[in-house]
């Protein structure tokens, strides 16, 4: 995923991954976070084409900036233990927002007892910072960021008691 979400941030021209970056790889990449979306292909399509419109217009108004939703700030120093960059914040190659995405990602793993974050946590994770980048593109397409954060909460659920 992070291999993905770095090589789309290049392509954009832009110096950081940031929640954008990680979206598009995450929908492209992993199918249970597309299952996720209650408006299913349609809607899927309709994200990927305004992810895939960044560098020709939407999302210009991006480019050259950092984007820091304040989520970093609200995270536990062991949530971002293990995530490469989380100390450089934006000088890293990631946008503090991105950092707080992947630490919050790792949070819910672990507290399904998992080792390791999965495309439904990271979804969760960027679907669940209401002032971040990916969620500008997730409301834009007619994505319910409450009602989705709330499906995957039920689905970690699910998980925990199977």
């Amino acid at each position: 995923m992070v291999a993905g979400a770095r090589r789309r941030a290049f392509r954009d021209g832009d110096r950081q991954i940031d929640t954008a970056h990680l979206l598009h790889t995450l929908l492209e990449s992993d199918p249970r976070a597309r299952a996720a979306f209650a408006g299913g292909p349609p809607q899927i399509a309709r994200l990927l084409g305004y992810l895939a419109q960044r560098a020709i217009g939407y999302g210009v108004q991006w480019s050259g900036s950092v984007e820091d939703s304040g989520a970093r700030r609200r995270m536990r120093p062991r949530d971002l233990r293990g995530i490469q960059g989380a100390q450089g914040g934006g000088r890293s190659g990631w946008s503090p927002a991105a950092v707080a995405a992947m630490g919050a990602a790792t949070a819910r793993a672990r507290v399904r007892g998992a080792l390791r974050a999965e495309g439904p946590d990271l979804l969760a994770a960027l679907a669940g910072d209401p002032e971040c980048r990916a969620v500008e593109v997730l409301r834009r397409a007619g994505v319910d960021t409450e009602l989705l954060v709330a499906a995957l909460d039920g689905e970690m659920r699910q998980q925990s008691t199977t």
